[in-house]
């Protein structure tokens, strides 16, 4: 059954001052749900609030009781929670507040609360609450600041201090905010990484004899007496200095890995200084009621932005991203050829990284041959792969499909700086650059995964042992290579799986360079004692070099074996088609049907669908890196307008660069 909302005079006659605590917030919802209305129109929410205030008007023996309700809310809840607490983690901790915030999505919040904070959440529950606020002329605000909270005399039995008290509300949301601000400061994980200057002047030590200064003189002469507004300038001076002091930590991080607790620790400390400077506005503002409700609207946004998930993550890894994004242009300028000789030795690299490949594809048709279950066959195939390409890596060869998720960022490093006159020029130079360096691995990869596994599969006919694959199983091999088939969704899914891989990769070189793991392993005792100091120092040298590169070798190669494993698991049928590795089972599969499979229409699909895999595998990677890139760097739209426009030039005017070296 649908209820009618009550109106305003229904909402007035509800008022009691003796009403259980749930009872007077429900009712408070009730008026801000009438004053917003359809919480679509601001101008109309706040003549709706001009006209209550007309109806309060009319209602002399109304305000008495209103002041009395307002004084029992007031001794019921916690308001300081609002003014300083809300919005911030209840731990300065990323993890707590991940949970903390997916708590908050998922389950219900009750109006039987005494933190204000929480309250505030249900009264004020979309960013439309933000709009109407700011948009309440100072009339208007005058209007309700006399009305409804003009302070009355104080009474001996008043269950809180009469309004004037909300200067003491705001002094006490001030001595916690400057406390937080002081506790981030002090803590080890903060103050270490601050710079030396920062640890000699010592802003974190002056913050609270400053703001001791300003409760004083607030105290004794009012919150705009000359003492108290000379005291209030110098702790925002001070609260500058702390921030300035807690912004040398990032340096520390750019340089020592990034954290992503740390960095949300930093943010909060940066929001807390902005909340102590609006709260010192509202206690010396000469219009305080103005003061306070702009106040109230950025706290329904950040009611609003603590409910997000996506808001959360992205601004306490943005860093960890663009830190990713360059570690990953680092290695990614080692696989863009921009000569003949270069591309030669790309061809070379690749022709090695094929020769492996075909090696790989006879192990993983044996793995097959033992029938094993779902996932230790899948297992058994990661090991495979990623023992495979991290010898590709130790031989210094290469796979053209790991390319593109490095090669991106390196791409948007060229981008950092979009002022010279030749920089867009410059750019699609690297373009072209890139597109002939992942022709020349793929040629160089099926240049040799081809003959390599035509050459095993001859060695085993002539060792009289079994052919690579059945006859049986080359045909279930085309069939699931074919293009007819859902081939190009499984190459789709790959790339994303290769973007994986250089995410794992950069996400595990921060990690140890964080936490100095080759400095651990060179001169921690107990490495030295076992391997020697030399021998501990080059394996410390040799890990800072590779981690990235074994990182991402092994993790790609157990997604690529236990990924399909674990969606058979849940029915979803999912598979991986990497193309050299698919090139490998395509030519095992011909080599045990025989010439006879040329006039076979799934042999071509599956040539088809080859053909779809490698564009497929490059693409999805190389375009999900570069929007990565992209968004680490800052680059705008209008920068990649010109960008595209430039290429598309270059395509008309010399189509062949991108083929071939000039």
């Amino acid at each position: 059954m649908n209820r009618t909302p009550p109106d305003l005079p229904q909402i007035l006659d509800a008022l009691n001052p003796h009403a259980s605590l749930v009872q007077r917030h429900l009712w408070l919802m009730s008026l801000l749900q009438w004053i917003r209305g359809r919480a679509d129109d601001a101008p109309a929410a706040v003549a709706r609030l001009r006209l209550m205030l007309d109806a309060i008007q009319l209602r002399p023996t109304w305000q008495a009781e209103w002041q009395l309700w307002w004084a029992h809310f007031l001794g019921a809840v916690d308001a300081t929670s609002l003014l300083a607490d809300h919005g911030f983690a209840p731990r300065p901790a990323f993890m707590s507040e991940l949970g903390n915030r997916l708590r908050k999505k998922l389950l219900p919040q009750t109006p039987e609360t005494t933190d204000l904070g929480e309250l505030f959440e249900l009264l004020a529950p979309t960013p439309f609450d933000a709009e109407w606020l700011r948009a309440i002329d100072p009339d208007t605000l005058l209007r309700v600041q006399s009305l409804l909270f003009t302070a009355p005399a104080p009474s001996e039995d008043s269950l809180a201090p009469p309004l004037g008290s909300g200067q003491s509300l705001l002094l006490d949301a001030l001595t916690y905010s400057v406390g937080q601000v002081s506790a981030t400061g002090f803590a080890s994980e903060i103050r270490q990484r601050m710079s030396d200057q920062a640890q000699n002047e010592r802003p974190f030590h002056e913050l609270p004899a400053h703001f001791e200064r300003l409760r004083q003189a607030v105290l004794q002469l009012g919150p705009r007496s000359e003492a108290a507004l000379q005291a209030a300038d110098v702790l925002r001076q001070q609260l500058e200095a702390c921030r300035r002091a807690a912004q040398t930590v990032y340096t520390h991080l750019e340089e020592h890995g990034i954290s992503v607790g740390i960095v949300f620790r930093l943010r909060q400390l940066r929001e807390r200084v902005v909340r102590i400077r609006d709260l010192l506005s509202c206690l010396q503002s000469e219009t305080p009621s103005a003061d306070l409700a702009q106040l109230l609207a950025r706290l329904v946004l950040v009611s609003e932005e603590g409910r997000s998930i996506r808001a959360l993550i992205a601004a306490s890894s943005h860093l960890t991203a663009a830190k990713v994004a360059e570690r990953s242009a680092e290695s990614g300028e080692h696989y863009i050829t921009r000569n003949a000789t270069e591309y030669r030795e790309m061809l070379r690299a690749s022709a090695g990284g094929g020769s492996v490949l075909a090696l790989t594809t006879w192990v993983k048709f044996a793995i097959y041959g033992l029938g094993l279950s779902a996932f230790w066959s899948g297992f058994a195939a990661g090991l495979n792969y990623a023992a495979s390409f991290v010898l590709v890596m130790l031989m210094h060869w290469t796979v053209a499909t790991k390319q593109p998720a490095v090669t991106a960022p390196a791409m948007a490093a060229k981008l950092k700086d979009m002022s010279a006159p030749d920089a867009i020029e410059r750019f699609v130079d690297e373009v072209a650059h890139l597109l002939r360096s992942q022709i020349a691995a793929i040629v160089g990869n099926l240049g040799l995964v081809i003959p390599g596994v035509l050459l095993i599969c001859a060695g085993l006919h002539a060792a009289g042992l079994g052919p690579m694959v059945d006859a049986e199983h080359a045909h279930h091999t085309l069939h699931d290579l074919s293009l007819l088939g859902p081939t190009a969704l499984f190459a789709a899914f790959t790339g994303v799986l290769l973007f994986a891989s250089s995410i794992i990769a950069g996400w595990v070189e921060n990690w140890f360079v964080l936490h100095r793991l080759d400095s651990a392993l060179t001169y921690n005792p107990r490495f030295t004692r076992w391997l020697g100091p030399l021998r501990a120092r080059r394996w410390g040298q040799w890990l800072r070099r590779n981690i990235s590169g074994l990182a991402a070798n092994i993790s790609l190669g157990m997604m690529l074996g236990l990924i399909p494993a674990f969606a058979a698991f849940f029915g979803l049928g999912l598979e991986v088609r990497h193309v050299t590795l698919s090139t490998g089972q395509v030519s095992a599969a011909a080599a045990t049907l025989g010439l006879d499979v040329l006039r076979h229409a799934e042999f071509w699909w599956a040539i088809a669908g080859l053909f779809a895999i490698g564009p497929l595998n490059l693409a999805v990677s190389f375009y999900l890196a570069f929007r990565l890139a992209l968004r680490a760097h800052n680059v705008g739209l209008v920068e990649r307008r010109r960008i595209n426009q430039a290429i598309r030039a270059r395509l008309r005017s010399a189509p062949g660069s991108f083929f071939w070296p000039v």
